[in-house]
């Protein structure tokens, strides 16, 4: 009986196959996104309709601001609740997180991937001359890695 050996298919010496997986090539460019003026109560409808979780919030020249989610939006119901006052009357940018990473369209995928782990985000913005230009989201790295089965990680 021979040996079996798991590392896959030979290659040619001093042949190496890398494949550049860049973030840019897997973001989502159309984006829904939130003003600042919005109500929280928008936003929430929002979310709902279009089943996502959060989203990123742009002035009026498509600058990033800040960014919502579904967490903030229920820190909002609770004390809403609390404080027996609408919700109604809440602006996103007293809600929106205001200190948003983000991350360079050119990074790799698996690199981004590392950035979710250690951040616990569940999106990053990419940013472009300052303007709002995409968001990669979790799902997206894992719609990366399955292009990639049976091939080397590099």
């Amino acid at each position: 009986m021979g040996i079996k050996s798991f590392q896959g298919a030979r290659r040619a010496q001093g042949v190496e196959e890398s494949v550049q997986l860049k973030v840019s090539d897997y973001m989502s460019t159309s984006i829904i996104s939130f003003k600042p003026e919005q109500t929280v109560q928008e936003v929430i409808e929002t979310l709902i309709k279009q089943k996502i979780s959060g989203g990123p919030v742009v002035n009026d020249d498509n600058e990033l601001v800040g960014i919502i989610s579904e967490g903030d939006c229920l820190k909002q119901l609770s004390e809403s609740r609390y404080y027996n006052m609408p919700i109604s009357q809440n602006k996103v940018e007293a809600r929106m997180n205001k200190e948003v990473e983000i991350i360079d369209g050119n990074m790799n995928v698996f690199d981004a991937a590392n950035k979710f782990l250690e951040s616990k985000r569940r999106r990053f913005p990419i940013i472009e001359d300052g303007k709002l230009v995409g968001l990669i989201s979790q799902k997206d790295i894992l719609k990366a890695a399955i292009e990639l089965k049976g091939q080397n990680w590099k």
